[in-house]
């Protein structure tokens, strides 16, 4: 099933069922929002699975117009966002540039932040900052899973049962503040400004096979200013799925039903594919001329993300975003 948020209804939204084609919703009464739905999934679940099955057979007679304005990021407010870097080709030639080595033990275990989650951004909302544009702002193109209630000590080779949707996943970043703030040795903070999310979140079946159980294949196209500058397979590279970005979060600590997981930006080996990111652009940009020439995302620029399967379809919709000034 497809799911989705309404603004209307307050910071958490209204949660709506959305038929296969994402043109018409039914408001989902059963639970009034997401995080409500995700709490009680087990009963929840079944009636919306009924809703999108009659949506689907066009049998619905409240079924309303989707006006993709109107939509919040299906889960505004999330109880936690944790975010790895599990793509090796993203972090290498950034890190190179900067001086910087990738950690010695990258490949043992999963690097992972655990970032802003309290507000998250709608899919055509502007993403608003007060900062200068010398921060360097920047996007990070990311497929996300949203879990259920996750028991500490959960294993992998468990975890996949924890997934409850899929979704798609802006990171904005400040490049000119995120070197600082690791050189310090703590985490992130004023780097990553809130994050924005496709206008969909869908079940895992919803995708058939292109999900596997740890990772979602496809086409994730990345728009800068009109321009593609990436057009990614999530499926392939990563040097850890989402099975083990789970077991890792889950460590020491339960996981709230609603807790968002990140991979991190998505990056290619193949060349071809391009990039999920400016930054990593630019990276490479500098080792092979000497000088990068992309720029960071300015005050008016626009920005799309969309992730396609293989006829083409778009499966979570996309953000499509302009950077303004707060003026407040």
């Amino acid at each position: 099933m497809i799911l989705g948020t309404l603004k209307a209804g307050g910071r958490d939204g209204t949660l709506i069922v959305v038929n296969p084609e994402r043109t018409h919703a039914v408001v989902a009464r059963v639970a009034s929002t997401l995080q409500r739905a995700l709490d009680d999934w087990e009963t929840v679940s079944p009636v919306l699975a009924t809703i999108a099955h009659e949506l689907a057979a066009r049998t619905r007679p409240d079924a309303i117009p989707i006006v993709l304005e109107e939509l919040a990021a299906p889960l505004p407010r999330a109880y936690a966002f944790l975010d790895g870097s599990a793509y090796h080709n993203h972090m290498a030639p950034i890190r190179q540039v900067r001086g910087a080595k990738v950690p010695d033990d990258f490949f043992e275990k999963p690097l992972m932040y655990q970032g802003l989650s309290d507000k998250v951004i709608g899919p055509t909302d502007p993403i608003l900052l007060r900062e200068d544009e010398a921060y360097g702002i920047d996007i990070e193109a990311e497929i996300i899973v949203i879990t259920g209630d996750v028991p500490q000590g959960v294993t992998p080779e468990q975890s996949s049962g924890y997934v409850r949707l899929l979704g798609l996943l802006n990171d904005v970043s400040l490049r000119g503040l995120i070197p600082a703030e690791i050189g310090r040795g703590f985490g992130f903070v004023q780097g990553k400004s809130a994050s924005s999310m496709g206008p969909f979140v869908v079940t895992p079946d919803e995708v058939g096979d292109l999900w596997n159980g740890k990772l979602l294949s496809g086409s994730y196209k990345c728009y800068i200013r009109g321009e593609l500058i990436g057009d990614l397979d999530p499926g392939k590279d990563a040097t850890f799925d989402y099975t083990d970005l789970i077991a890792h979060a889950a460590k020491t600590r339960e996981l709230s039903a609603g807790t968002i997981i990140g991979a991190g930006a998505l990056a290619n080996a193949e060349r071809q594919h391009g990039s999920g990111c400016i930054a990593e652009a630019r990276a490479r940009e500098h080792l092979a001329h000497g000088t990068p020439k992309t720029e960071y995302l300015r005050f008016g620029d626009r920005l799309r993300l969309e992730f396609l399967d293989r006829e083409g379809h778009s499966v979570f919709g996309a953000i499509d975003q302009t950077v303004e000034k707060w003026e407040g």
